[in-house]
């Protein structure tokens, strides 16, 4: 009798920080299985998002097919249930020509929704999202930032502080439940037609500081003060409340000068950077690599690869 967990495909993660190389090194390897790409980047969802985002740029896109890249309009509505249930229907059609498929992307929430299925949290009592509006009217991102501190600090150190959405459904639910946010998502997880191997990408803090530094002096070169103005009309479109955008929309607004914006991109970027690391240092089966350790990831890979088939 077959192996009903061994027989099944293998959905490779490449995962890790922002600008630690994760696109080079999905491409390198996808390109050596033969593979393709499915993306997990929820900032490059969008179209109109190129610049600021770091997009895959034409070039790389031909190297190897890709998948969930532009597919979206900053003008539609779109959420992590919904791309989980698209990725899914996709990966069921690419599993049936390829053992392995590649998934890349730093957008925690969207990797782990898509692997082990979303928690049935309760709908928020509508008093709590009358409350919690008010209070965001009132006190801002930042007032959302310091009640989702004291009220449920491990969530805090996992969402993006820069989504108020997310902050304000975390507490909704505190104040519906009684409990925190971070205690009910549980990710105790659901049958799905494929095997998981993570790999996390990670460099030496003051390498990918450095990186982020000179990736933002870059894209400003490459024209994201241009891009982001003009989507400046569409700034209140929440794929737009990100960072890189923002701080464009502050200096333009008068808040501080275009230096002052760059730097900020920077700091924020960097910020963002450690979330995404507190995010993935939960994954108690997850493999670190330097993104230079290519060949000791492809060893990784094949002998997964093999345990699916024994006799190979």
């Amino acid at each position: 009798m077959k192996n009903q967990t061994t027989d099944k495909p293998l959905l490779l993660v490449i995962t890790g920080p922002t600008a630690v190389g994760k696109t080079s090194v999905s491409i390198h390897i996808a390109s050596k299985l033969h593979s393709q790409i499915v993306s997990a980047d929820a900032r490059q969802f969008y179209r109109e998002l190129k610049i600021g985002t770091a997009s895959p740029t034409a070039h790389e896109l031909n190297k190897v097919p890709h998948h969930f890249i532009g597919h979206l309009s900053i003008h539609d509505t779109y959420n992590v249930a919904r791309y989980a249930d698209d990725a899914l229907k996709l990966l069921n059609k690419l599993f049936q020509k390829h053992p392995v498929v590649v998934l890349t992307g730093g957008s925690g929430l969207y990797i782990d929704t898509l692997i082990h299925g979303i928690d049935d949290l309760p709908d928020p009592d509508p008093m709590a999202r009358k409350e919690v509006k008010a209070f965001f009217e009132r006190e801002g991102t930042e007032g959302l930032r310091r009640w989702l501190r004291q009220t449920d600090p491990l969530y805090y150190e996992m969402v993006d502080t820069a989504n108020p959405n997310r902050m304000m459904r975390a507490l909704e639910t505190f104040l519906t439940t009684g409990q925190t946010f971070s205690s009910l998502r549980q990710n105790i997880g659901c049958d799905r037609p494929f095997r998981t191997l993570k790999i996390v990408l990670n460099r030496p803090r003051e390498v990918l500081f450095d990186r982020i530094n000179q990736r933002t002096s870059g894209m400003v070169k490459d024209g994201l003060v241009e891009e982001a103005w003009s989507l400046f009309a569409h700034r209140h479109c929440n794929a737009l409340n990100t960072v890189g955008y923002k701080e464009i929309y502050a200096w333009l607004a008068n808040q501080w000068n275009l230096p002052m914006a760059v730097e900020k991109i920077k700091t924020n970027t960097r910020r963002y950077s450690k979330r995404q690391l507190t995010w993935f240092k939960r994954y108690d089966d997850a493999y670190w690599f330097h993104p230079d350790e290519l060949d000791e990831m492809l060893l990784l890979i094949k002998e997964n690869m093999r345990k699916a088939n024994p006799l190979s």
